[in-house]
C-alpha cells in the first residue's frame, strides 16, 4: 500500500473508542502492530492517558479494558455538523448567501488564557483574522462562536455582527478577498494528500481479496487520520469562492466511497463510535446525491 499514514498513539486510542466508551486493549494492540506501533509505545501512551484522568483501566495486559472518562467521550466526538456541511456544499445544497459573519473581541491582558483560547477557536471554526481581535467566516457560526464564549467566560468581551460589503483595502471580490485571507494551497494540498492516502485503501476494499477485523479497523483508523489532518484548517468555504474543481470535493467523494466498502464489509461486530459516525454521515451524503 502507498503512502504510509503517521497516527500518534494518543489518536490511535481515541479513534477505537466503542460506542459504550470502551476500547479493547487486545483490540488496540492489534492494530498498533499493524501501523507499525511497539507494544511499549501503545502502554506508555495508556499510562499517560490514565494519569491524565482521560480514561480508566481495568484488567491486564491483552485482557484489559479502558474506559473513557465523559470529558473524553465528549471532547474527541467528531464535529458531525461540520461534516455534514461539507457533504451540502459539495452537493451543491449549501449556496453562499454573500453574507460575511464577523466576531469581535476585546478580552484584558489579565485574561490572557482566554483570549488566547477564544482566538484559536475562531481560527478553528473557520474564521480569518482580518485585524487585531477582529475575525471573518463565511459561513453562519455564531451558535458556535457564542458557546465557545461562554465557556470561556468571555462573551460579555464578544460582538458579533455581519454584513455584504467586506473590503480590504481596494479588494472586494469575495473569490479575492478568500484567496488572501485563507491558505487555501495549502488546504487544497492537504486534500490531494488524502486522496492519495484513500484511493489504494479504496481499491482495497473493493477488491476481492479477504480483510481481517484488524486490517479493516486499521484502514477505517487511517482514513479518519487522515481526513482530521484535511479538514482541521479548512474554513469549508462556499464552493463560490473556491477554486474550481476544488480538490476537497473529490477527496471528499473518495472517502463517502471508503465508508461505503467499510460498511458493507460489516460483520455486525460492534464498532468504533467514529466508524458508524462516518458511516452514517456519508450514507445520508449517498442518499442526497441519488435523489
Amino acid at each position: 500500500m502507498t503512502d504510509h499514514v503517521e497516527i500518534p498513539t494518543r489518536m490511535l486510542v481515541h479513534a477505537l473508542i466503542r460506542e459504550d466508551g470502551t476500547v479493547s486493549a487486545d483490540e488496540l494492540y492489534t492494530v498498533a502492530a499493524t501501523l507499525g506501533m511497539s507494544d511499549q509505545q501503545v502502554r506508555l501512551c495508556v499510562k499517560r492517558l490514565v494519569a491524565e484522568s482521560r480514561f480508566t483501566h481495568e484488567g491486564r495486559g491483552r485482557k484489559a479494558v479502558l474506559h473513557a472518562t465523559e470529558d473524553t467521550t465528549q471532547a474527541l466526538a467528531p464535529n458531525a455538523d461540520f461534516l455534514r456541511h461539507a457533504f451540502r456544499q459539495d452537493a451543491g445544497l449549501a449556496p453562499w448567501d454573500g453574507v460575511w459573519h464577523l466576531a469581535a473581541f476585546a478580552v484584558p491582558e489579565s485574561a490572557r488564557t482566554a483570549r488566547d483560547a477564544l482566538r484559536e477557536t475562531l481560527v478553528h471554526l473557520g474564521g480569518a483574522p482580518l485585524q487585531g481581535g477582529l475575525y471573518v467566516c463565511a459561513n453562519a457560526w455564531e451558535p458556535y462562536v457564542e458557546d465557545a464564549a461562554h465557556r470561556l467566560g468571555a462573551h460579555g468581551a464578544l460582538t458579533l455582527l455581519s454584513t455584504t460589503d467586506l473590503r480590504r483595502g481596494d479588494t472586494r471580490e469575495p473569490a479575492e478577498l478568500a484567496r488572501r485571507l485563507w491558505p487555501l494551497q495549502e488546504i487544497a494540498d492537504r486534500y490531494h494528500h488524502l486522496s492519495r492516502i484513500a484511493q489504494p485503501r479504496l481499491d482495497r476494499l473493493t477488491g476481492s481479496a479477504g480483510l481481517s477485523p484488524s486490517e479493516l479497523l486499521t484502514i477505517a483508523v487511517e482514513l479518519a487520520a487522515e481526513l482530521t489532518r484535511a479538514m482541521e484548517p479548512d474554513p469549508l468555504l462556499p464552493p463560490q469562492l473556491l477554486p474550481q474543481p476544488w480538490p476537497g470535493t473529490q477527496a471528499r467523494e473518495l472517502i463517502a466511497r471508503c465508508w461505503a466498502a467499510l460498511r458493507e464489509r460489516d460483520d455486525g461486530e460492534a464498532r468504533p463510535t467514529l466508524f458508524r459516525l462516518y458511516a452514517d454521515i456519508t450514507r445520508e451524503a449517498a442518499d442526497r446525491a441519488t435523489r
